[in-house]
């Protein structure tokens, strides 16, 4: 099963430079591996991050939402203490909602090259 996945981070702050989304991505990609899931496609602007992860149907999306979002928080917020300035009221990175679409309607490619053309800061 693809689900389509985007994470917004708390009250929609500015967040992430390129080095962010880059470990954002590592971690993404080793909890998904976790769950027997395949992190496709990833990409981020500073303040949201989309994901296309192919994932087993004994894996209930909202599980590995929870793990994706509560594993990135802890790490990100760990390793780049940078980042606290942002969140420092909240005690949160990720907003508490998330969007989770079902790819099946649309080509595989269409949502990957969507995900592609984010807007990636610098």
């Amino acid at each position: 099963m693809h689900v389509h996945l985007v994470f917004v981070t708390k009250y929609r702050h500015k967040v992430f430079a390129d080095r962010h989304l880059t470990r954002c991505e590592e971690i993404m990609r080793a909890v998904c591996e976790d769950f027997e899931a395949e992190l496709v496609e990833f990409n981020g602007e500073a303040n949201h991050v989309h994901l296309l992860v192919n994932f087993p149907p004994k894996v209930a999306a909202s599980r590995l939402v929870n793990s994706l979002k509560g594993v990135s928080s802890r790490r990100l917020r760990r390793e780049f203490p940078d980042l606290v300035r942002h969140y420092w009221r909240a005690q949160r990175l990720w907003s508490g909602s998330y969007f989770a679409g079902s790819v099946g309607g649309a080509p595989l490619s269409i949502v990957k090259q969507y995900i592609e053309q984010q807007n990636r800061p610098l």
